[in-house]
């Protein structure tokens, strides 16, 4: 009989955790209330049927019992069991087995008591009474089960015990039913349990899930819009955030500002102090823009550039003046490691119209370039003017992008004298570029927009071939020089490309002179000498333009595959008057020597910089005092002229 009584409790047994005992209270309190005012309603039928027949005292019970249980029903009401904490909710389960129990045996006595003072039919509704109570009682606590076994127990083994002793003529029977309806209830009591266990982990695990899954989908949010490195919004959270700033103000409604902002001396920092140094002062700018008023949102576009929007309240000189303030705030020292980091900004400023956010970011850049070009800290707006300039790159860029180049395209040429000779051994190309077959663009003009357009190989291809073309080095002994674009300098499989080309035309590659800026040098200087390398080994020679433009390291003429230097315009300007530009020309010529590459003094414009030049040892000469680029006929006339 233990044993069977363990076995019951085990399978009877209440789930623990803070999740299943709110779960437990919280359906039992939507069952006990009616079980209590079940239980009521008994012992008002009881102390009713029997208040003439037993002792006053003995039918009182009744009442006095139905105070408590309308009490226990008021205690478990669903609103008063949801404000409980979960310690007061464990403290009611594990007590309700002991009052469950203790009620029972409690309403069986009071009942079997009155049976002596009943004639057939009182008697017939204790029996009925209890039954209900039994079945009441079982059903109502499927969610307590060992209170409901607790219960079954205090009512039918006091009340089958009873009816076996009193002589009932059909006890054995009568407690027969009632044994096995309580095993059956006690049964589907458990099934109901069981289901309910499942019920409540399914939704246990499917509320982790749901946990996880919010914490994952915070998670991507803060990885989507959050910049992990200042704390503020991304790149593509502040785009976003434009973007419903534009869309949401009404028509003829002020827009808000959009603000780039460059940060002024950030490489130094970086390079100076280590990057820890440049992440520290990322941060500490962010935080600074966000601490600043009329600013909506601010983020990091990437690297040192930010963006922020200002309040659409702000008129233009206002707005300006928050940016200044906005200037002030970044220049202010930021402490780190003993040191005092200093760093400013030039920003670009824009109102919002109709153009969208690309628009909007394209304008904004704009602005921002002229505000670099102005100097650190400046701060421009971006007007009339300069959307009239915009509209006309556009135009051209569109036609640029659209067009046959082949067919927009024409070559004048400019001659690199040999002055001691008197001779031409070099003519440079010059692109020309037309977007409507009247008006000519130089490639300052054009250049930039190849590049956006990615035809800048296709360009180089065209100008090559038109001037082996036009030139044909191979009859007149006139070498071409001829301008790589920074991506051709570091593109692979250009130099394979070009020298086809040059054997196409039936020309050497040692007639063509490939030349190359320092600034397309230094964007990749690894990748650019291997490329240089290729060319030589295809035997071009190389040419290095405009050096000592601001930009050159005499380590360049040591470790690049130079044949010649172009010394930059501003060097032969000084030349003739400026001593010093004569001590650093002199210098570069004499290395140069040294090192086997000739110098080319490009930009000569009067004869008193021919004669300071000869003086200095330099031979090779272009300019427009040699001649202008012209076509190739004018360009070779120039031979006839006398050179002194």
């Amino acid at each position: 009989m233990r044993r069977l009584l363990n076995r019951l409790r085990i399978s009877f047994r209440q789930h623990q955790g803070d999740a299943f005992t709110r779960a437990y209270a919280l359906s039992l309190s939507r069952r006990l209330p009616l079980l209590y005012l079940v239980v009521v309603i008994d012992l008002a039928l009881l102390a009713w049927r029997f208040y003439d027949r037993a002792p006053l005292v003995l039918t009182a019970f009744g009442p006095a019992f139905g105070v408590f249980g309308a009490s226990r029903a008021i205690y478990w009401m669903p609103n008063r069991v949801g404000r409980r904490t979960i310690e007061q909710l464990r403290h009611d389960l594990a007590r309700m087995g002991r009052i469950g129990g203790f009620a029972g045996l409690l309403f069986v006595g009071w009942g079997l008591s009155l049976y002596p003072y009943g004639d057939s039919n009182a008697r017939s509704l204790i029996h009925y009474l209890l039954a209900v109570t039994t079945i009441s009682g079982v059903l109502g606590l499927a969610h307590a089960p060992q209170t409901a076994l607790r219960i079954a127990l205090s009512i039918v083994v006091p009340s089958s015990l009873f009816f076996l002793l009193a002589g009932h003529p059909n006890a054995v029977y009568v407690s027969l039913v009632q044994v096995m309806v309580t095993v059956i209830l006690l049964s589907v009591t458990y099934g109901h349990h069981r289901d309910f266990v499942r019920l409540e982990l399914s939704r246990q695990q499917l509320m982790r899930r749901e946990r996880q899954t919010a914490a994952l989908a915070s998670e991507a949010h803060m990885l989507a819009t959050i910049d992990p490195l200042t704390g503020g919004l991304n790149r593509r959270a502040i785009l976003d955030r434009l973007d419903r700033e534009a869309s949401h103000s009404q028509p003829g409604e002020a827009k808000p500002w959009l603000a780039l902002i460059d940060l002024d001396g950030f490489k130094h920092v970086n390079d100076t102090y280590g990057h820890a140094a440049g992440d520290e002062a990322l941060k500490t700018i962010s935080r600074r823009i966000g601490e600043l008023p009329f600013i909506l949102a601010h983020g990091r576009l990437g690297g040192d550039e930010f963006a922020v929007i200002f309040d659409s309240g702000l008129e233009g000189p206002d707005v300006a003046e928050a940016a200044c303030d906005l200037v002030g705030t970044i220049r202010t020292e930021i402490p780190h490691n003993g040191a005092s980091l200093r760093l400013s900004a030039s920003v670009g400023l824009h109102r919002l119209c109709h153009e969208g956010v690309s628009g909007a970011l394209e304008r904004a850049d704009a602005a921002l370039y002229k505000a670099k070009d102005r100097g650190d800290g400046s701060v421009m707006l971006f007007g009339p003017e300069d959307e009239a300039a915009l509209q006309a790159r556009i135009d051209a860029t569109r036609r640029f992008n659209d067009c046959a180049l082949e067919d927009r395209l024409k070559l004048l040429y400019q001659p690199i004298f040999d002055v001691p000779d008197g001779r031409i051994v070099a003519v440079e190309a010059f692109a020309r570029w037309s977007p409507d077959g009247v008006t000519w663009q130089s490639p300052a003009t054009f250049l930039a927009i190849a590049e956006a357009t990615r035809r800048t190989g296709e360009l180089t291809r065209l100008v090559l071939a038109r001037a082996l073309e036009e030139c044909r080095p191979a009859e007149t002994g006139v070498g071409i020089s001829v301008n790589l674009s920074p991506r051709d300098v570091v593109r692979e499989g250009v130099a394979a490309n070009i020298a086809a080309i040059v054997r196409n035309a039936g020309a050497s590659p040692q007639s063509v002179t490939l030349e190359v800026t320092e600034r397309a040098i230094l964007a990749d200087p690894r990748r650019a000498a291997l490329q240089l390398r290729a060319f030589r080994d295809f035997g071009f020679r190389i040419a290095l333009d405009d050096f000592g433009a601001g930009w050159s390291s005499l380590s360049q003429l040591r470790d690049l595959p130079l044949d010649m230097v172009k010394l930059d315009r501003a060097l032969t300007a000084a030349l003739p008057s400026d001593p010093g530009a004569c001590a650093i020309v002199g210098m570069i010529v004499s290395l140069s020597w040294q090192l086997g590459i000739d110098c080319i003094l490009e930009s000569v414009e009067s004869e008193e910089q021919v004669a300071a030049a000869r003086a200095l040892g330099i031979r090779l000469m272009q300019g427009y005092h040699f001649g202008r680029p012209a076509t190739i006929s004018e360009a070779l006339a120039v031979t006839r002229r006398e050179v002194a």
